[in-house]
């Protein structure tokens, strides 16, 4: 991402040198917004960060060597990641034409596994908020993924709610203030990371 990262002596104290990818699947822009206050907080705590749309035409795949934490996003379909179908009935609501042949779904099937090594991983969803309380999400189904490609997924998925299908997100979901905010979140992965790369791997 394009943001200015800390001043190069606080980047060596605070274990510079970590890297994050956070990817997601937005299909009305809410979990897009997620995705950017997630990384923000991992730019907080020191760790270089890119943003991508899994959507996007030519987006690439976890570069993983590189990637020390990989954060996955998207929204929940049916208490699950997304389909070609209901990204279709999206569509039919108003989301993008381009996001119907590609979502988070099929970005992580074309994932690798890692090199030798703790790579770790987090998941997050947008959820509405009246299926708060319901099983089944997009994060705990791509967390499951993840771990099949062994990946170290030890945050638990991560819910982040909408007032309705198209938003917008509930107030205080992004925002750094907030405890449970994405921000905040994001900033709690990077610390991790930053200490774990202070210690040497097993």
């Amino acid at each position: 991402m394009d943001r200015p990262g800390p001043a190069p002596d606080q980047a060596r104290d605070r274990g510079a040198g970590a890297r994050a990818l956070v990817a997601h699947e937005s299909m009305f822009g809410n979990t897009r917004l997620v995705a950017d206050a997630v990384a923000r907080g991992l730019e907080r705590a020191g760790v270089s960060t890119d943003v991508v749309d899994v959507a996007e035409a030519g987006a690439v795949g976890p570069t993983v060597p590189d990637d020390d934490v990989l954060v996955v996003g998207a929204p929940t379909h049916a208490f699950s990641l997304s389909r070609a179908s209901s990204r279709a009935q999206a569509i039919e609501q108003g989301a993008p034409l381009d996001h119907e042949e590609r979502g988070m779904r099929e970005w992580l099937a074309e994932v690798p596994e890692p090199p030798p090594g703790a790579h770790h991983a987090a998941t997050f969803d947008t959820r509405v908020t009246k299926v708060r309380h319901l099983p089944g999400s997009a994060a705990v189904k791509a967390a499951r993924i993840l771990r099949r490609h062994h990946y170290l997924v030890e945050d638990a998925p991560r819910s982040f709610y909408v007032e309705d299908l198209q938003g917008p997100l509930v107030a205080g979901e992004v925002d750094r203030a907030e405890e449970r905010g994405a921000e905040e979140w994001g900033a709690e992965l990077g610390a991790a990371q930053v200490v774990r790369g202070r210690s040497p791997r097993a």
